[in-house]
């Protein structure tokens, strides 16, 4: 199933984070909302989830075009994308034993989650 959800990782969170309004926090709560709200599956074995990345505005249309679908090898790291997805998917994701992490460069941002 491919969700429209632009990916978001998960920032490192302090107890002050529950009244500060860093923007970086904010980004994640407001993905979190979109992923319940798209009511997102991730099973908690055997699943594959690709995370497409939105390629920079400012790229050149040749940069677009030979990037799009390679594989995203910066910052965020996947287990940091994986890891705000379940926890917006779960309250507690202890049971999630076997999944597969996947970033891509895309024209736009999505989850794939693949059973």
């Amino acid at each position: 199933m491919i969700y429209p959800i632009i990916p978001c990782p998960k920032p490192r969170q302090s107890r002050s984070d529950r009244w500060r309004q860093r923007p970086a926090v904010l980004r994640y709560r407001a993905f979190a909302d979109e992923v319940r709200a798209a009511r997102v599956e991730i099973p908690e074995s055997g699943a594959t989830v690709i995370f497409r990345i939105p390629m920079p505005p400012s790229w050149s249309m040749k940069k677009r075009q030979k990037m799009d679908g390679m594989p995203h090898k910066q910052k965020p790291d996947a287990d940091n994308l994986l890891k705000a997805a379940l926890d917006a998917v779960y309250s507690s994701d202890a049971h999630v034993w076997d999944i597969r992490v996947i970033k891509l460069w895309a024209d736009e941002g999505s989850i794939e989650v693949i059973e």
